[in-house]
């Protein structure tokens, strides 16, 4: 199956499928390269780098391997990236390959984007967070003290190549992890997908190809419309503007980019209830849904002001606002700019530990 995102400047193909031989001399998607850098960690290395590379064909291939996990998407990984591609003398017609799940795509992309002052890359995402999600749409960045990808770019790669082959050495946490985004786009996209969801396990390879291919439209389709986010794309965040807080304020160490999310998606919803956006039941529905994949739904809040001043960090608060992405319902969302500090805090007075 092949999903088409289509740009102004940088349309490409989503492909999902077992990967195809890759011949990079111009006959694989009109892309032609000589020189191509592997960005991978010792995890996915270890257990599909191999079948990968059994599918290249290019005049070099090298491979640089950075360590695994949240807490090194850091400036000092891009510059072990970026020194690899100087020792082996990488040009602007050269090409990066990310390899692994949303922390390796968007480091790969980030690196891409500032090398030479910007050269081409391609997503094989190896996560099913990163399949659904996070490989999809030119977000690049890494994170710092101060939050989550507030250092970064808008680069898109020249193709997305999806193998749901690789999510049979995915462990089952991070499994679910993935599930929490295919949820988050059910609930403020499409009801119905939602009610699919609800009866059908993702356990099931089929389900997890329908799953997959379902996120993946959707997201070609919000990207297509609005790929820089000023306007629909925000509503892809919902659950991200609490959830990047969890993060912060846990190191990046104890929680899943994914299970904050899930995390952020009960916190909105308390929030929306609150504000008469969706009913307690719905609320229950979409939380029962997550807890059905062990995705953690529970938090304890120390510090609901200093939880508040953190949104402040995020790239979506604009002129001292913070831009909230709320349910409407279960299928519909809404954009928010508008809610009172004191509503926002008794939502989060319900989470205090």
């Amino acid at each position: 199956m092949t999903v088409h995102i289509d740009l102004v400047d940088n349309s490409y193909d989503i492909l999902i499928d077992k990967l195809p031989n890759i011949s990079f001399d111009g006959s694989f998607l009109n892309l032609k390269y000589q020189k191509i850098v592997i960005v991978t960690n010792p995890t996915v290395s270890g257990y599909h780098l191999d079948y990968l590379l059994s599918k290249l064909s290019a005049k070099d291939i090298s491979v640089v391997t950075i360590p695994d996990g949240e807490q090194y998407k850091t400036m000092s990984t891009i510059e072990q990236i970026l020194e690899h591609c100087f020792t082996h003398r990488l040009d602007r017609k050269s090409l990066l390959i990310a390899f692994g799940g949303g922390v390796i795509g968007d480091m790969t992309g980030f690196a891409a984007s500032i090398y030479q002052r910007g050269i081409d890359f391609v997503q094989v995402p190896t996560t099913l967070l990163s399949q659904v999600d996070a490989s999809v749409g030119g977000k690049t960045g890494i994170n710092n003290k101060f939050g989550k990808n507030l250092i970064g770019a808008f680069h898109q790669p020249k193709a997305v190549l999806i193998d749901p082959y690789f999510l049979t050495t995915l462990p089952k946490r991070e499994f679910g992890a993935g599930v929490a985004e295919i949820v988050k786009m059910a609930v403020t996209f499409n009801k119905e997908f939602f009610e699919w969801l609800e009866n059908n396990r993702l356990d099931n390879e089929e389900n997890i190809k329908k799953a997959i291919a379902y996120s993946v439209q959707t997201k070609a389709k919000v990207v297509s419309s609005d790929e820089k986010e000023q306007g629909i794309r925000a509503a892809l965040n919902y659950g991200h503007t609490f959830g990047h807080v969890v993060e912060n304020e846990t190191n990046y160490d104890t929680y899943l980019h994914g299970e904050a999310v899930g995390i952020g998606m009960i916190m909105a919803n308390v929030l929306a209830v609150d504000l008469g956006n969706m009913s307690q039941n719905e609320a229950y529905r979409i939380k029962v849904l997550l807890e059905s994949y062990d995705i953690p739904t529970s938090y304890k809040i120390e510090d609901v002001n200093e939880f508040y001043d953190h949104f402040f960090l995020d790239k979506k608060s604009i002129n001292d606002k913070i831009k909230f992405i709320l349910a409407f319902g279960i299928g519909d969302c809404q954009i928010r700019d508008d809610i009172e500090k004191e509503k926002v805090l008794e939502a989060l007075s319900k989470f205090k530990g």
